[in-house]
């Protein structure tokens, strides 16, 4: 039987919420229905999935994740995380190219296909990285198999720092593609670092990592890079975005109209810098997490359409690399198991709605990328779907990780909203708690 019907669910999809079906018939959507299931298709030869009237919603796409594969599989590589992905909602992402080697070269990214190929559960893309000298491959991408050129204006984990202003100008100038960019101000963040090992020394406590990572780092990054792609006419998005002072740098018009664009991180929309007294290095992340004034900019930003999409910045370390403070301890956490019903549990308090989440999480990803049949439940699209049951309090625990690093900064949170399965291109990878380990995902692919 090649055909599935999902049945009895609550689907939230296109700034709507009703009870209905899905048919899926091979790799896509056949047929989606309001209301119950025909009663002849439910007793036809067909798979089904009672849904329980839970949420049928599209898969979660996440526009930046570190999957740590090649060279750095100790804490992670492309089949845990893959699984970390599908086991959360999420059913594609985009791997950033800070790896060993780096993706820097049209090899490296062939290598990081084949690879995913192999063993991916979820659907797969790769960020080509810039680098001060490699501007004639970045002109030789076929950018309909590739998200597009990540750019590192702040030295971060990987250290791909570009600073070069003739090649910052080449690229923005000539590359036929979106820019993503880490963006802080280097100069910004030595400055601080030397006031604050003069202060402390060497173990500088982390509660003043966004006081190094700053906001002005932050601004004075984008506004640059803001500057530079007006310039150019060039296509820009802002990863993970963190200040409440960088709100004023973007707009709100339709996305479809933008050439500028903002990502938020769900860590940057959950916790604030007092976290830090408690989680300690488990929530230092690049940029930092900033104050409660600056979360706050930030739910408003995406409410407002300042900010376009949320996405995880999975960044897994073994929890020995987080040991030490501001300047010692890694930069990075596990987020994209858990980042959905984050997300969700937020539309729970009030913060979003669930039909923003899938908006945001989903649609608008699609959107801003152009990624073919994906991000949506229509007819003809792939079936990337994901259960998600409401009112379901669970406790979040170390040792129900995923991820091969074991551990995760929401351990002791109680989350409502959980993940009871997910399909991949059709298949179903995620049932209740079981991986399919069968199933393989497929490069995700762009409209040029």
């Amino acid at each position: 039987m090649s055909k599935t019907i999902i049945y009895n669910a609550l689907i939230v999809n296109e700034g709507e919420r009703f009870k209905g079906f899905v048919v899926i018939n091979g790799e896509c959507i056949e047929q989606v229905g309001r209301g119950d299931a025909p009663a002849q298709l439910l007793n036809g030869d067909i798979n089904k999935h009672d849904a329980e009237g839970a949420y049928l919603l599209p898969g979660g796409i996440d526009d930046q994740v570190h999957f740590r594969d090649p060279g750095l599989t100790h804490k992670a590589d492309m089949a845990t995380e893959s699984r970390a992905a599908v086991a959360g909602g999420i059913t594609s992402f985009m791997d950033m190219p800070n790896t060993i080697p780096q993706t820097t070269s049209i090899e490296a990214l062939e290598a990081k296909h084949h690879r995913a190929k192999e063993v991916s559960l979820a659907n797969y893309s790769f960020y080509i990285g810039a680098t001060n000298d490699n501007i004639d491959t970045l002109l030789a991408c076929d950018y309909s198999m590739v998200p597009g050129v990540k750019l590192f204006l702040g030295a971060s984990t990987g250290n791909m720092l570009v600073d070069n202003n003739e090649t910052l100008n080449c690229i923005f100038a000539e590359v036929p593609a979106l820019i993503a960019i880490h963006s802080e101000d280097e100069d910004v963040i030595r400055r601080n670092k030397e006031t604050m090992i003069a202060k402390y020394g060497e173990d500088v406590p982390v509660e003043e990592h966004p006081n190094i990572r700053s906001v002005e780092a932050c601004y004075k990054s984008t506004e640059k890079a803001i500057e530079m792609a007006k310039k150019h006419n060039a296509r820009l998005h802002i990863l993970h975005i963190s200040t409440a002072k960088e709100m004023s740098l973007l707009s709100n018009e339709p996305l479809e109209d933008k050439k500028i664009t903002a990502e938020v991180c769900a860590h940057h929309l959950w916790w604030t810098a007092d976290d830090h007294a408690i989680l300690g290095t488990r929530i230092k992340w690049n940029p930092a997490i900033k104050s409660l004034e600056d979360r706050q900019a930030l739910r408003d930003g995406l409410n407002s359409g300042l900010i376009d999409v949320v996405a995880t910045d999975h960044a897994p370390h073994l929890l020995s690399e987080k040991e030490g403070g501001a300047i010692k301890a890694t930069s990075g956490a596990p987020l994209v198991q858990y980042s959905l019903p984050m997300m969700l549990e937020l539309a729970d308090k009030g913060v979003f709605t669930v039909e923003q989440v899938v908006d945001f999480m989903s649609h608008r990803v699609a959107k801003l990328f152009h990624i073919e049949k994906r991000g949506y439940i229509r007819e003809g699209y792939y079936a990337d779907l994901t259960i998600v049951k409401p009112q379901t309090p669970y406790m979040v625990k170390d040792e129900d990780v995923l991820s091969r690093c074991g551990w995760t900064p929401l351990v002791g949170t109680i989350l409502n909203n959980r993940v009871m399965a997910t399909f991949v291109n059709g298949v179903k990878v995620f049932d209740n708690g079981a991986i399919n380990e069968s199933c393989r995902g497929m490069a995700l692919k762009y409209k040029l």
